[in-house]
């Protein structure tokens, strides 16, 4: 396996949960995404990472997933983290498998995806309720806003699969039984031998 690994996928699939469990259990140093994406927005608007710009989440999505995939390829190409065993595992919502494939496929890293592509919008807006936590941009959403939220990670999850069958990545399906497709992807990438 190499060194670095990045977890990818839409909110509430799980790519936090397997983050937290391979930096605590394995010692990979564990890189929110999330958080990068928030300092570009406040401090370099001139980038265009912008979670707020007036597009539909799916544009949102494209256009971030686009910008920042050569940054995390700049990332890995540094070799920062090359020199610690194990290396990075970095927890990233935008990141589309078309854009790892065209900017990042190659670099000293894994890549696994976290989808909720096979519920209906309402049974991923149950899902959401239930995995939310105050940390959670979304945990003090409205259950409207959240509803209409539940209908585009759908959208987004089923891209997101699509995307990795014709690209031959592998993607985790945590809508039903999340903690068994957990399981799998940590018996699948070595984690549990």
């Amino acid at each position: 396996m190499k060194n670095n690994i990045i977890i990818a996928g839409v909110p509430r699939a799980g790519k936090s949960t397997v983050s937290h469990l391979l930096s605590k259990k394995y010692g990979y140093q564990h890189i929110s995404m999330d958080s990068i994406i928030a300092g570009f927005e406040k401090c370099f608007p001139e980038t265009g990472v912008n979670t707020y710009q007036g597009l539909s989440s799916l544009e949102t999505l494209r256009v971030i997933s686009g910008k920042m995939a050569p940054f995390v390829r700049a990332m890995l190409d540094s070799s920062e983290y090359d020199e610690f065993e194990p290396g990075m595992v970095l927890d990233m919502y935008q990141l589309l498998p078309e854009d790892y494939d065209r900017h990042i496929r190659g670099a000293n890293c894994e890549i696994a995806y976290f989808i909720t592509s096979d519920v209906s919008p309402e049974e991923r807006f149950l899902i959401q309720k239930k995995y939310d936590t105050e940390k959670d941009y979304s945990f003090y959403k409205s259950d409207e806003e959240l509803r209409e939220g539940a209908e585009c990670i759908v959208e987004q999850s089923i891209i997101m699969r699509k995307q990795c069958e014709q690209l031959g990545l592998k993607y985790y399906e945590t809508a039903t039984e999340r903690e068994k497709n957990i399981q799998r992807f940590l018996d699948e990438y070595g984690f549990t031998k």
